[in-house]
């Protein structure tokens, strides 16, 4: 069963690309999903979060007609930040190893760990070292939790059962949005779609069959 040809918008994490989004829509029977390259927006600019949601924005509202939106990660970020401005034009969610609040503490160790690894171990994450410490410092005030309430799409939250980092946050988005769906991948970590494509893609697939209206 082919779902039809509608504005579905990918989001791939930090130290991702958009070809991270690969093995899933190999499974996934979507018609032309868009899966833009985050950091390609942002050439040109400087390399923080308010520079890049203003860009995902602008590149959303591109879009004739509802959208239909599924983040891991940043992209979920991204994609809730959005999802709350636009409560009209997002008519589905999809948030994998989301955060709500900014996890300061862990953010902070990773700035450590990042700052003493080499430059080649960023050569895949589609942004330099440098870059990707100012995007995570740029975020560290972000913090939604008092606008969840306020989303009324159908949203669906998942999380890789070994991704202890966001197991909790991904609980506690559930518990603050009516009426979303709460799921725990097996033996995936942090970056379910590469990790577990064929589930994340069955998730996703019945997720948007039954509640967008497919």
């Amino acid at each position: 069963m082919d779902i039809e040809n509608k504005n579905y918008i990918f989001l791939h994490g930090l130290g991702q690309t958009a070809a991270s989004w690969d093995k899933t829509f190999s499974i996934l029977h979507i018609q032309n999903p868009a899966c833009p390259d985050l950091f390609q927006m942002l050439k040109g600019q400087d390399i923080n979060y308010p520079n890049l949601y203003s860009q995902f924005e602008k590149y959303c509202n591109g879009f004739s007609g509802g959208l239909h939106i599924c983040g891991i990660s940043l992209g979920a970020v991204l994609a809730l930040n959005y999802t709350l401005g636009h409560l009209q034009k997002v008519q589905s969610l999809v948030l994998i190893a989301p955060q709500y609040k900014m996890p300061k503490g862990m953010l902070y160790i990773q700035d450590i760990l990042f700052r003493f690894m080499p430059e080649t171990m960023f050569s895949g994450m589609g942004i330099p070292k440098k870059d990707i410490l100012s995007l995570t410092k740029s975020m560290l005030n972000l913090d939604f939790q008092k606008e969840l309430g306020r989303l009324a799409c159908p949203v669906m939250v998942a999380c890789g059962e070994k991704d202890k980092a966001n197991r909790k946050a991904a609980a506690r988005i559930h518990n603050k949005i009516k009426g979303s769906k709460l799921y725990f991948i097996e033996k995936a970590g942090h970056e379910a779609n590469v990790e577990a494509p064929e589930k994340l893609a069955n998730l996703i697939e019945m997720f948007w069959i039954n509640n967008s209206g497919l």
